[in-house]
């Protein structure tokens, strides 16, 4: 595989690094006494130095050989080192930051590299948003591995987004120098149904000697599973029990445990280790991560803390992320340990190992943050005028949030209702016999119930979705976002037809984001210019942001753990088990449109 994650190629640096390991020349940094968390064989090597040339490892072992005048030396005095994380799959538009600004946040907490499925700003921009993004990271020392989005729109037929994703546009971008493999194949029933168009993207993966990553979310999957896996797709984080988890790894597949910061994942998914006591096929990652959890918790750090919690030991836990994601990317010859040619990507820890204390952080041999902070400020990057104008929607009035009632009923009518599960993807179909006033099917604040629309924003089709959800809390005003999986529509839910009206067009007049609205007042905005999905802010203005429009969510009645984000998923349509899009109500166990309403 191409390899464009270091700062020079192995085979241009092989004659230098064996000139140091060799002591025929000096190293460039030389890490003295540290005590190894070597991930190759799982154990703790003491007393051991690394010498460094040309952003590789050229050494492990005794170094005093390689230590020249010009040679950096870094006394370890005993400290635990390791690779640098590596997060095996997230969404760098979930956090809300541009990648220089995401950068900042993580890389002080041991992330050196992350594998980022950018599908959020493609289903809004196409391709020219992935570039976007590329573009934007070549600015961080941080190792942004792209997959190719596979599914945009997420399942065509039943949304609109803002751009389509072919094979033959696979084929193109799997040439790109930063694309590492295919993002999350979620259009599983197509795989296992023999879909031509989503096996061709498989294929061109394939083809270009990179990683298909996957999204199979149905619960013993069985032979769909089965097919899915011979296709091709090499991993998949949508594992929430130990049991779907171990189906995957006895099949070969890399089960990617999940913890970020609405889905927690890695408490049940875990057990499986448990019953194996073998790891090699798993993999801990984030998803989705707000600044708040990244300030507060941190990232990789915080969910190897976890995994301990869980009962998994620091080694293994540090195996999942480093050599064992490295391996599920076919990249472990460059990436995930600290052996000679590797890349010389080290975190030091202070005090125990099992507390995952950053110290330190290498990339490339190179000291990048130390005590939490970055060493040298990363360049902003400048989106273009094009990049914030994705809103293309006409204001909305009250009247824009009426249900009409079927023709002919009066009194109540009984519904489909979303109902939402807290810190958890899946959510479950209910049935309320809703009031009609007036020829309009009214919300339940009583019961939990409120109204919920989906506004197509991108092509101008003036197409509208619209049904009723419950799980929230809410019992007064509305909410609305543009971060609406994955489609990314303006997403409005609440019990008050203007207090709804008013947080959508707060939302198109300022390009985006999330909004709450109360008694004709907004109590919190986040404004996301960027595609509606990404703000130019850092990551503490932002979480900032974030924490007052999760006070806001509260002053509505609402107590579950980042609702947004669970709010965000409703309009998934690749999760089961009902979701609403821009078209309508989606069944996503039988993958067809349904009614709102039940004849009695």
């Amino acid at each position: 595989m191409q390899n464009a994650f270091c700062k020079k190629p192995l085979w241009e640096a092989s004659i230098a690094l064996a000139d140091v390991a060799m002591g025929r020349a000096p190293a460039e940094l030389v890490i003295r006494d540290a005590r190894l968390v070597n991930v190759c064989t799982r154990e703790i090597v003491e007393h051991t130095d690394v010498a460094v040339a040309e952003g590789r490892v050229a050494l492990v072992g005794d170094a005093a050989h390689c230590v020249g005048e010009s040679t950096t030396v870094i006394e370890a005095n005993g400290a635990y080192i390791a690779p640098g994380f590596l997060d095996g799959h997230m969404h760098i538009e979930s956090s809300m930051m541009t990648v220089g600004n995401y950068a900042r946040a993580v890389v002080p907490h041991g992330t050196v590299g992350v594998y980022a499925d950018p599908h959020e700003i493609c289903n809004v921009f196409g391709k020219k948003g992935v570039e976007l993004l590329i573009e934007d990271s070549l600015r961080a020392p941080l190792k942004a591995m792209v997959t190719v989005p596979s599914c945009v729109p997420a399942v065509p037929g039943f949304e609109d987004a803002g751009a389509e994703i072919t094979s033959a546009d696979v084929r193109e971008m799997m040439a790109w120098e930063r694309v590492v493999g295919l993002g999350e194949m979620m259009n599983f029933p197509g795989v296992f149904m023999g879909d031509a168009e989503v096996h061709a993207k498989i294929a061109e993966t394939l083809q270009a000697g990179k990683c298909p990553t996957g999204h199979f979310s149905m619960p013993d999957g069985g032979n769909m599973l089965q097919a899915y896996i011979a296709s091709g797709v090499r991993c998949c984080h949508e594992s929430t029990t130990a049991r779907d988890a171990l189906a995957k790894m006895r099949m070969g597949m890399y089960a990617m445990l999940r913890e970020g910061s609405a889905w927690h994942d890695l408490h049940e998914a875990s057990g499986a280790l448990k019953e194996i006591n073998d790891s090699r096929y798993c993999v801990l990652i984030s998803d989705d991560t707000h600044p708040d959890t990244l300030l507060e918790l941190g990232h990789m750090d915080h969910i190897l803390r976890r995994a301990v919690a869980e009962g998994i030991d620091p080694i293994s836990a540090l195996q999942m992320v480093t050599v064992n994601c490295a391996q599920c990317f076919g990249m472990d010859g460059e990436l995930g340990s600290i052996a000679p040619g590797k890349c010389a990507d080290i975190v030091f820890f202070e005090g125990e190992l099992s507390d995952f204390r950053v110290a330190k952080v290498l990339i490339d041999g190179e000291l990048v943050a130390e005590n939490g902070c970055l060493i040298n400020l990363i360049e902003d990057f400048n989106y273009p005028d094009w990049a914030r104008e994705s809103m293309k929607l006409s204001p909305v009035t009250a009247r824009s949030f009426g249900v009409a009632a079927p023709a002919g009923q009066s009194g109540s009518v009984k519904a489909r209702v979303i109902e939402v599960i807290p810190n958890r993807v899946a959510n479950i179909e209910r049935f309320f016999e809703l009031a009609v006033q007036d020829g309009q099917v009214q919300a339940d604040a009583a019961r939990d119930v409120q109204k919920a629309f989906v506004f197509e924003r991108h092509n101008q089709t003036g197409t509208v979705g619209f049904g009723f959800i419950a799980g929230f809390g809410i019992r007064r005003g509305a909410v609305a976002q543009t971060v609406a999986h994955d489609a990314h529509n303006l997403l409005v839910a609440g019990v008050s037809d203007g207090d709804m009206a008013l947080a959508a067009n707060t939302l198109i007049a300022c390009g985006g984001g999330l909004c709450v609205a109360l008694d004709g007042q907004v109590l919190a905005l986040v404004p996301l210019p960027v595609a509606g999905l990404i703000s130019a802010c850092g990551a503490q203005e932002l979480s900032g942001q974030v924490k007052a429009l999760d006070a806001a969510w509260k002053a509505l009645g609402c107590g579950i753990n980042s609702p947004y984000m669970t709010f965000a998923l409703t309009s998934l349509a690749c999760l089961p088990a009902l979701r609403i899009t821009n078209r309508g109500l989606v069944d996503c166990r039988t993958f067809e449109m349904v009614g709102l309403f039940l004849a009695d």
